[in-house]
């Protein structure tokens, strides 16, 4: 393992048939910290895990965890990791608890270790009270809970995440957030997938943002929001679609950007209380009327707006 990074991946490529599904990604994450990748469905963050956990080959360059090459040694960077996969992996017909034993045999534990690996997972996912409840009658939530607590059995010193909080309840949701944060207090390195821009703003030490198979930024969150720059944020609704006005509001002083996004338009600015009279006023010249504004500043969700012409969850 090198200079302290848990993952290196260096120039990682992989295609089927006509979809190049990653373009030559390179990233490091390092001993300890959460890592996002952050994009929309389709950015390619899934191919790129799958290849990390040695389910995928690629077409080109390498990547090591923990010291092991995924082409070199498979079996050192599989031992190495727990995967938490976006598909639900358990057996329906199962209780929660013999589902952790089963998986837990598989990874070679048994006797008292096991059970005491069970219990503290339990315990970790807060499903104990549950934990004799079959798996077919669970919420989604506790499903998805249950399948992270899977990956933590045999103590790896890296989790990978795939989109775990995706189609849950609030609830179960907050509670894997915490359970994420409460591992990697623990010293466990954390690789976490998301298209929501709000988990990776809360979670993570660091961020790619992934997009049609090119990583297109990275950095802390403060460090991608610099992209952006002091920008203002400006959300509007308009009574109907004007393309001329857009085009008009695009040439206005101090105004960067203007894009549609979800039937609203987005306007980065240097100033919005600068730039807000004059777009109100050629709305009037055009006859639209704008009928809701909203001021944020720049977030995650605006560089991606920036870097990529369109919102993250398009």
């Amino acid at each position: 393992m090198e200079n302290g990074l848990a993952i290196q991946v260096k120039g990682l490529d992989r295609k089927f048939a006509d979809i190049h599904a990653v373009k030559e990604v390179s990233f490091n994450v390092e001993s300890g910290e959460i890592f996002s990748l952050l994009g929309p469905n389709g950015a390619g963050k899934t191919t790129t895990i799958s290849m990390l956990s040695c389910l995928l080959k690629p077409d080109g360059g390498d990547a090591f965890v923990m010291g092991h090459s995924i082409l070199g040694d498979p079996h050192g960077v599989k031992s190495s990791i727990g995967v938490v996969p976006q598909e639900i992996a358990l057996y329906e017909d199962l209780s929660a608890r013999e589902n952790l034993e089963f998986w837990g045999k598989m990874y070679g534990l048994h006797g008292a270790i096991l059970k005491q690996r069970v219990d503290e997972v339990l315990e970790l996912i807060g499903l104990t009270e549950r934990q004799k409840g079959r798996i077919e009658k669970y919420s989604g939530g506790m499903k998805r809970r249950v399948n992270i607590g899977v990956a933590l059995l045999h103590t790896p010193d890296v989790i990978i995440m795939d989109e775990p909080t995706a189609g849950i309840d609030p609830q179960s949701r907050r509670h894997i957030l915490d359970g994420v944060k409460a591992l990697n207090k623990q010293g466990v390195t954390v690789l976490y997938t998301t298209h929501y821009m709000e988990e990776a703003q809360e979670l993570s030490n660091h961020i790619a943002i992934m997009d049609h198979g090119d990583l297109i930024a990275m950095g802390t969150h403060a460090e991608l929001v610099q992209i952006v720059g002091e920008q203002d944020r400006i959300d509007l609704q308009l009574s109907q679609d004007s393309p001329s006005l857009l085009e008009r509001w695009q040439g206005i002083e101090g105004v960067n950007q203007v894009m549609v996004e979800d039937g609203s338009v987005c306007v980065l600015a240097d100033d919005s209380n600068r730039v807000l009279p004059p777009l109100f006023e050629m709305a009037i010249d055009e006859d639209v009327r704008i009928t809701s504004v909203e001021i944020q500043e720049p977030n995650l969700e605006t560089v991606f707006l920036h870097l990529t012409g369109r919102a993250l969850r398009d």
